[in-house]
């Protein structure tokens, strides 16, 4: 519970914004840009600096930088808040993303150091992905209740007590794992923050500047250049960011890999649906977060049956059935009109529900098991940082097809393609890479408490 709550509120705080944009933009006099901006401004400084924290709580304890990246999460919500223009939420927003990037991954280090039983640590990471859908579950409902009663800066005050509450349970139970000593390699740092940064940039004012408009081509080549350094730098420094060699297991890549694919697709969907119900259909805030409720719904019901198929198979058949089940969902959006009925919608959406949340604490299951027990922290830096990049190119991606089309709807089908096709590739990537048996960590397992055997 101590761990879950965390991960809970970054689960919610998402789902709730996505509710609050079209109020927000109203607000705050702000454009689509600028309702992408505060979505991604979050998701990519959560992003960038996750491999970084991931190292820091195996570096310097998972219990002090989880409640510090709770305590800096609670504080930056209250600023986002209190923002009185859009500048100065999406600076909260970012500030948001560096206390979220502290809490996860030691969340899952210290998950791992409570459970060294496979079974038990596979059913504890159904849980942590159960908590997830309940927050996935509850946000567009709660969001939406917040947003019509109290207005969109209730969204951000919600996060305050409940950041308090988690700070006040982890002070109590959280076990403290040992240290491990990682190197900084601040180089890489940056590298991978200019990568990323170029590429949010870029595809964020593709929406209205165009594709081929030089800003946008500058941010592809920033994202270019910055890739290549980061591959270059990760291969000479001597303790690295993110050690490429954990890369050599193919389930490790391929788990990587499908939680960006994931991310892409339900961020995406989710952000373009939620401005459909509102500005082109004329959904209040509380009536879209309650027309998303199937989707939202089915992801608390996946997340628990993912951990109890995982304990008894792997992770390798809920990632398949997950993906294929949310690719279908997606491609079912492809119906969607300015006046389509709303039943055409709840299938797909309890689909695309489904899937996300069978898939999600597999995979990240498969990436965990398949790098040392020592690295904990930085694998799962990754794939969280893998998922988060994925969230940031969804929205980014998305959100310009819908921007740049004169009808909103040619764009929103483009989306739903693209989405589905991300959860298709997942699908295939899962059927090459993921082992069919469970995959070891190449580190002995650990007593409860996180310390090693002498």
């Amino acid at each position: 519970m101590a761990i879950c709550v965390g991960y809970f509120m970054v689960i919610l705080d998402t789902m709730v914004v996505n509710v609050a944009l079209p109020a927000l933009s109203r607000g705050l006099h702000t454009t689509t840009t600028g309702l992408q901006w505060v979505v991604d401004a979050y998701s990519l400084v959560f992003a960038a600096l996750l491999l970084s924290a991931g190292a820091l709580g195996d570096r310097r304890g998972a219990k002090a930088i989880f409640q510090a990246g709770i305590a800096l999460f609670a504080l930056a919500s209250l600023a986002c808040g209190l923002a009185p223009d859009t500048g100065a939420l999406i600076a909260a927003r970012a500030a948001q993303g560096i206390g979220a990037a502290l809490a996860v991954p030691a969340s899952l280090a210290l998950l791992q150091a409570a459970y060294p039983d496979l079974g038990s640590r596979r059913r504890a990471f159904g849980i942590w992905g159960g908590v997830a859908g309940i927050a996935a579950g509850t946000g567009p409902v709660v969001g939406g209740a917040l947003v019509s009663g109290l207005g969109w800066r209730s969204v951000f005050f919600l996060n305050v007590p409940v950041g308090a509450a988690g700070l006040a349970l982890a002070a109590r139970v959280l076990p403290a794992p040992g240290r491990r000593p990682h190197g900084v390699d601040p180089a890489g740092q940056l590298a991978g923050i200019a990568a990323l940064g170029g590429l949010t940039f870029a595809l964020i004012e593709a929406g209205s500047a165009g594709w081929g408009a030089p800003v946008v081509l500058g941010g592809f080549a920033v994202f270019a250049a910055g890739a290549a350094a980061f591959v270059a730098i990760e291969h000479r420094v001597t303790r690295p960011m993110l050690p490429l060699s954990l890369f050599s297991s193919a389930t490790f890549s391929a788990g990587s890999a499908v939680g960006l694919l994931i991310n892409l697709g339900f961020y995406g969907e989710l952000f373009v649906m939620s401005l459909y119900l509102q500005q082109l259909r004329g959904f209040t805030p509380l009536l879209a977060g309650l027309a998303l409720v199937p989707e939202a719904a089915m992801a608390v019901v996946g997340s628990t049956v993912s951990g109890r198929v995982m304990a008894r198979t792997g992770p390798r058949l809920p990632m398949l059935v997950g993906l294929s089940l949310g690719a279908a969902g997606l491609f079912g959006l492809l119906v969607v009109g300015a006046h389509s009925a709303y039943g055409l919608l709840v299938a797909p959406f309890m689909a695309v529900g489904l899937g996300m949340s069978l898939t999600m604490p597999a995979a990240t299951a498969a990436v965990m098991e398949a790098a040392p027990a020592e690295r904990g922290g930085l694998a799962s830096g990754t794939v969280n940082a893998a998922r988060q990049v994925g969230g940031v190119v969804g929205v980014a991606l998305l959100g310009s097809l819908v921007a740049q089309r004169t009808s909103f709807i040619p764009g929103l089908h483009a989306g739903m393609l693209s989405a589905g096709a991300a959860f298709l590739a997942g699908a295939v990537l899962s059927a090459l890479g993921v082992g069919r048996r469970q995959v070891l960590s190449a580190a002995p397992s650990r007593p409860p408490g996180g310390t090693r055997p002498q």
